[in-house]
């Protein structure tokens, strides 16, 4: 997880200085903290759901999430929630799609390509669609706010809940 996070932050500071874009800003404000806190807890409500009502999208779930939690003790789930929250949204919304364009279809390419990064194996695809569609909202959040805190803490609180859900559900049938 955090070779990952290094790696993508890499390449959005290469990308950064190859082409010189201009970020979204990154401003606390409280209704920055308020969206973000939203979108956050949206994206673990329907992900909740989609894990109860999707046969397909739980089982490949749980496979990507039992590889990236089991390893993990509760304090990491932090840094769960804050390296992939940083460094995706800072390549994926802060710099793929501010130097696309902000376009519905810079929307698109870095959504789907947010969701290739959440490919791990053939059985994967339930997983990348629906990590596809939380790019769609995160990169909307970014687009409609103008402001970059927000898809961050979104991703930061959605990875640490989801992570603590997670874990409590695993160790739950475990015993």
């Amino acid at each position: 997880m955090g070779g990952t996070a290094i790696v993508l932050l890499a390449i959005a500071k290469a990308w950064l200085h190859l082409s010189h874009v201009t970020l979204l800003p990154v401003s606390f404000t409280w209704m920055s903290l308020g969206w973000g806190l939203a979108v956050g807890f949206v994206i673990t409500i329907a992900s909740f759901i989609m894990y109860r009502i999707w046969p397909a999208y739980s089982r490949s779930a749980d496979t990507y999430l039992k590889l990236v939690l089991s390893p993990l003790l509760w304090p990491d789930l932090i840094w769960l929630g804050l390296l992939p929250g940083l460094s995706e949204e800072l390549l994926f919304r802060g710099v793929m799609l501010s130097d696309l364009g902000l376009t519905s279809l810079a929307l698109v390419v870095s959504s789907l390509a947010f969701g290739i990064l959440h490919f791990s194996g053939s059985q994967q695809w339930p997983y990348v669609i629906w990590a596809s569609i939380v790019g769609l909202i995160l990169g909307y959040s970014a687009i409609a706010t103008g402001n970059l805190f927000v898809p961050i803490l979104a991703h930061i609180l959605t990875n640490f809940m989801s992570g603590c859900l997670w874990k409590l559900n695993y160790i739950g049938t475990q015993s």
